[in-house]
């Protein structure tokens, strides 16, 4: 999986599985494990894949890309993305039974938060759920000012920056929300800036965190997060007007010196560079893989179109734009809500129809993998159908009306004049 928040989850998930595999082997060499049961996709949930580890996650991305285009969701969708948030707050990836309460045991994250804040303020009318959401969201701060996926975990540009994304979609001023160090999350996040000078490569790059050695090493996922971040923008930022200069990477002193917005210009300049040959990202193969080499990274590709888009312009964006459109039928198809989410998301911010999207429909298609909306029609398409309706649109039936009722009433006036001579 190439979404933001997914690394951890992936991570620990397969922590827990080596864990598991390991006590197995340990204890008995005949016992088969049964097989894990077919999990139960509730009815209000996008997708039809096991949500326990990004339920939360793909839901409010598919319920954000869906207000981009004017797409009503339906209120069983919204309703179960409300109620996955606990008490607290917080919110987990997923949890089967909403109605009971959550516990200790159950794990709530930043991003997922952070996620599902974005997709309640933007749907509007759930202002007690966001208000909590931000609430928790600052109350597991760390003392530098950022955010690491679990509470208490420690800092990381992803996590950091999707939390700036929602806490500016609030209304909140991210540079206001301080630690009790007085730190806030840029300052966290530039920290992850990594030198357009560093002689390990990756200048301007964002690194995911730093290692036991305090090195940064550049990750695209977390660059194309971070720019975002320090540009204040949240997973459905709209592009700069065309005409922005392509960016280029500023030398910084050292790591944490950059205002946020000169590391987003420098993330974005590594970005370019990546793109320049392939236009998309790459992907390293999983451990034991056949093919050994890179695979392009759609989801990834999809977040630096938003981050170029939202820092420089369309055309900034223009060549992995292209990519995903001659090349992410296929992958869109087989990741199901979240991926078509993070292209309507690309298409938003770069000015693109989704609803020609290389040939394909974005919009019907992520709204066929759920229940369907409340109204799908955006008023672009209102109009557009009114146009296209050889001139009998809405306009035209109106005047209609009218003139038909000006008719009925000189003509019931003049059956009243001539009854009265009568």
């Amino acid at each position: 999986m190439t979404l933001r928040r997914s690394a951890a989850t992936v991570l620990a998930a397969s922590a827990v599985l080596c864990a598991t595999a390991t006590t197995t082997v340990a204890t008995t060499t005949t016992a088969v494990a049964a097989p894990s049961p077919t999990p139960v996709v509730p009815s209000g949930l996008y997708g039809e894949k096991d949500p326990t580890y990004d339920g939360v996650w793909r839901q409010s991305l598919a319920l954000l890309a869906q207000d981009t285009v004017g797409v009503k969701p339906a209120a069983k969708a919204v309703n179960w993305l409300v109620g996955q948030q606990c008490d607290s707050g917080g919110f987990p990836s997923f949890r089967a039974d909403a109605a009971e309460p959550c516990t200790s045991k159950t794990m709530v994250d930043s991003n997922a938060t952070a996620a599902a804040v974005q997709a309640l303020k933007a749907l509007g009318g759930q202002d007690a759920a966001v208000k909590k959401g931000v609430s928790w969201l600052k109350s597991v701060q760390n003392q530098d000012g950022g955010w690491g996926y679990s509470p208490g975990g420690a800092s990381d540009s992803n996590s950091t920056s999707i939390v700036i994304g929602a806490l500016a979609a609030t209304g909140e001023k991210p540079a206001e929300v301080k630690s009790q160090k007085d730190k806030s999350p840029y300052d966290a996040l530039v920290t992850f800036s990594i030198p357009c000078d560093a002689k390990t490569g990756g200048g301007g790059a964002f690194a995911y965190q730093p290692d036991k050695s305090g090195k940064l090493a550049p990750n695209a996922d977390a660059t194309a997060a971070g720019v975002l971040g320090g540009l204040g923008q949240g997973l459905d930022a709209k592009g700069k007007k065309d005409g922005q200069k392509a960016a280029e990477c500023e030398k910084g002193d050292k790591p944490g010196t950059l205002t946020p917005a000169q590391a987003a210009a420098n993330g974005a300049a590594y970005l370019t560079g990546v793109l320049a040959k392939t236009g998309h990202l790459d992907t390293a193969p999983m451990p034991g893989a056949e093919d050994a080499k890179p695979q392009p990274d759609f989801g990834n590709t999809a977040d630096a179109v938003v981050a170029l888009a939202a820092q420089g312009g369309a055309e900034q964006a223009k060549k992995p734009l292209e990519w995903l459109e001659k090349n992410s039928a296929a992958w869109a198809k087989e990741n199901g809500p979240a991926a078509y989410a993070q292209l309507v998301l690309a298409a938003n911010a770069t000015g693109t129809d989704p609803k020609s999207f290389g040939g394909a429909d974005l919009v019907k298609a992520l709204n066929a993998t759920g229940p369907p909306p409340e109204a799908a029609e955006t008023k672009a398409d209102e109009e557009k159908d009114n146009n296209n309706d050889g001139g009998f649109g809405t306009w035209w039936i109106v005047a209609v009306i009218f003139v038909a009722s000006v008719g009925a009433g000189i003509l019931f006036s003049g059956r009243k004049k001539k009854n009265q001579q009568l």
